[in-house]
């Protein structure tokens, strides 16, 4: 999900964020407030918030033509014949969005999400921050520094402040959507055009289609990307304790952003299919809400239809996370020279 890169963490925190979304930063939380070496490289709220949303943007943007194709595949059984799915292809789409649209257009919407990114960040970042001293609070400060404690309080408090950057920025992710979905006939132009149609034509609420999913994919992702981390951090240190740490965490950060994704794809994609309800006029595909709209996509084009998309998802997984982890560090060297 949005679900997917993830954003900053606290000051002794090191992120290391896959696309889904933002959301997998957390599960570094744990390891990164226990390593001594951080000490050394502490950067400000500020610097941190610039450096975590630069990184989040510039990962992003260098994985944009994979994510377009990856909204697309996952919202053509809206309108298409089930039978003419089973043709298409990764590389049949990038061909035909490069003969119809364009080499730009595989990166429709993408300043959408980069104006997603800074808001979503800091909303992520400060309400971490009040949740974790809430629940720090709520289990006594006698428990703070103990590892289940801590571990439940990185949980609680990520999937809190996920939920709330995700529902405070939800509409800039919808209109992402759109326009990404868009192909050879244009009706959202903009950021501010597209919002300014969907109140038009759908109501306020139009903004929030979809928010539903969202909201119920990020406990779950939240859950699999951190204790598949751990675990395999924990396994791989175990066997082998001299390897680099950054080698480490960029592995298992893949490998944890895989299995969420494999896991939460399917709320992912109905998200996508119901931000889409009704766009550029069109008439409505799914009236069952959350549930019945998993029932449709199951009876037209089978179990298989969950999964449409998938795999350029997993192309993006790796070089997002490596893309976002060395970013962020590299800026976070260079600002932490700044007073």
């Amino acid at each position: 999900m949005e679900a997917r890169v993830g954003g900053v963490v606290q000051g002794k925190q090191r992120p290391l964020s896959s696309a889904q979304v933002d959301r997998k930063v957390f599960q570094q939380q744990s390891h990164a407030e226990r390593s001594p070496n951080q000490q050394s490289q502490q950067i400000g709220t500020v610097q941190q918030l610039l450096a975590g949303g630069i990184a989040g943007a510039f990962s992003k943007t260098c994985t944009a033509p994979l994510a377009r194709l990856t909204i697309l595949f996952q919202v053509q059984g809206m309108h298409s014949d089930v039978a003419a799915l089973s043709k298409a292809s990764i590389w049949h789409e990038a061909a035909r969005i490069m003969n119809e649209e364009g080499f730009r257009a595989f990166w429709k919407g993408n300043m959408v999400t980069i104006a997603h990114r800074l808001p979503y960040t800091s909303v992520n970042f400060y309400a971490y921050e009040r949740y974790k001293n809430l629940l720090h609070s709520i289990l006594g400060e006698n428990r703070r520094g103990n590892m289940s404690s801590d571990m439940c309080v990185h949980f609680v408090g990520g999937g809190l402040a996920g939920i709330t950057a995700a529902s405070a920025t939800y509409p800039l992710d919808l209109v992402r959507t759109r326009l990404a979905a868009q192909t050879n006939i244009t009706y959202y132009r903009g950021i501010w055009n597209s919002l300014g149609i969907i109140c038009r034509d759908e109501g306020f609420m139009g903004l929030y289609k979809g928010l539903g999913a969202t909201l119920l994919g990020v406990g779950p992702s939240i859950a699999i990307s951190f204790s598949v981390y751990e675990t395999l951090r924990s396994i791989w240190q175990s066997k082998r304790p001299d390897d680099s740490n950054v080698m480490v965490s960029l592995a298992c950060g893949s490998l944890s952003g895989i299995a969420s994704s494999t896991a939460t794809f399917p709320l992912d994609l109905v998200r996508r299919r119901m931000q889409l309800e009704g766009a550029g006029g069109r008439a409505r595909v799914y009236n069952t809400g959350l549930f019945g709209t998993f029932g449709h996509i199951i009876r037209s084009e089978g179990l298989r239809g969950l999964y449409r998309g998938i795999m350029p998802e997993y192309y993006k997984v790796i070089p997002s996370v490596g893309i976002v982890f060395m970013t962020y560090e590299t800026l976070k060297m260079l600002l932490s020279g700044i007073p």
